[in-house]
C-alpha cells in the first residue's frame, strides 16, 4: 500500500501521514459505536478511569474490528512485516474548546517493546486539525534516540501520568500532523511528539492503536495477552487474546479487566525501571 519512498521516509523520519482508511460507513460505525460505549459508561469515555480508554477490542467488536480494518493493516504490514500483534489502544478525545494536551514525549519507555519496531497507528473519528489539537512531531532524520522522561503531574494533560522528555532536542522543524476524519497516521516508538489544546466546536476523537510485529517481547517480567491480528504467532512472547463474543459480554468484560491489569503492570515496571535509569 505503501511505496517505497513512503517506507524510506517513516523509516527516517518516524511517521507517516495521511492515510486513508474507513469508508463513510466504516466511520458511522464507529461513532455509533462509541456513542453505546459512553451511553453503557454513562459519560464520555474520556471522563471516566483510565482502564476504560485502554484495550476496549476485548469487550467492543467495533474496535476489535477497526484494529482487524484490511486497509490500516495493509499499510502496517509495509512497516512491519506480515506477522502483526495490536499491544494496546487507547482512546484519544479532547473535548470541545477544551485545554487537553500532550507535553513532548515517546512512547517507548513505558511500553518497554524491544525491539524498537512498535508503531502507532492514529485512527481520526473527527478531524483533527491544528486547532483541534493534532499531534506534531519531530523528524528524526535517521537519528532516532531514547530521551529522558519524567511524569509531569500537569492537571489536563491527556496521558495518564503527564509523561514528558526532561532533555533538550531540536524543535526548529517540527511538523503538524493533520488528519482528516477517516484517516490515520502513524509514528515510530521512538518518535518525538505532543499535542496542543482542542480550539474548535467539536470533539476531537481519535483511536490510538500500538502494532507491533509479533516476534517483539516487553521487557519486563509481565507475560501480557493481546491480539494476533495478522499473520503467524511467531516469537511466542504473548499469550493470544480472543475476540470479544459480543459487546459488553461479562466474559469479554472479565478478560478486559485483566488484560488492563497486566497492562499496567507492564507499564509500571517500565516506569520504575526508567526512572530507575534516570536516577543513575
Amino acid at each position: 500500500m505503501l511505496s517505497q519512498a513512503q517506507i524510506d521516509a517513516y523509516h527516517r523520519d518516524g511517521f507517516s501521514f495521511p492515510h486513508a482508511a474507513l469508508s463513510p460507513a466504516d466511520l458511522e460505525e464507529c461513532r455509533t459505536g462509541l456513542a453505546r460505549y459512553e451511553g453503557w459508561l454513562g459519560g464520555p469515555v474520556n471522563h471516566m478511569p483510565e482502564r476504560w480508554r485502554s484495550g476496549t477490542y476485548c469487550f467492543l467488536p467495533w474496535v476489535d474490528k477497526l484494529i482487524r480494518h484490511p486497509r490500516i493493516l495493509d499499510v502496517v504490514e509495509d512497516i512491519l512485516g506480515p506477522d502483526i500483534r495490536a499491544f494496546t489502544t487507547t482512546f484519544f478525545i479532547k473535548d470541545a474548546d477544551s485545554p487537553t494536551f500532550a507535553l513532548w514525549h515517546q512512547d517507548s519507555p513505558y511500553f518497554g517493546i524491544r525491539p524498537h519496531e512498535h508503531v502507532t497507528c492514529w485512527v481520526a473519528l473527527t478531524d483533527a486539525t491544528e486547532e483541534a489539537g493534532c499531534m506534531e512531531v519531530v523528524p528524526e532524520r535517521g537519528a532516532a534516540r531514547q530521551l529522558h522522561h519524567e511524569a509531569s503531574g500537569l492537571k489536563n494533560n491527556i496521558n495518564a501520568i503527564g509523561q514528558m522528555i526532561t532533555d533538550e532536542f531540536d524543535q526548529s522543524e517540527t511538523v503538524m500532523m493533520e488528519v482528516p476524519a477517516g484517516s490515520f497516521s502513524l509514528h515510530h516508538t521512538l518518535c518525538l511528539h505532543r499535542s496542543g489544546p482542542n480550539r474548535t466546536n467539536y470533539r476531537r476523537i481519535g483511536i490510538g492503536t500500538s502494532y507491533i510485529p509479533a516476534h517483539c517481547r516487553t521487557i519486563s517480567s509481565v507475560r501480557m495477552r493481546v491480539p494476533l491480528v495478522r499473520g503467524k504467532n511467531t516469537g511466542g512472547h504473548f499469550d493470544i487474546l480472543p475476540q470479544p463474543e459480543g459487546e459488553f459480554s461479562p466474559d469479554a468484560l472479565k478478560r478486559h479487566e485483566e488484560v488492563f491489569a497486566l497492562y499496567r503492570a507492564n507499564f509500571e515496571e517500565n516506569r520504575a525501571s526508567h526512572e530507575h535509569a534516570l536516577a543513575e
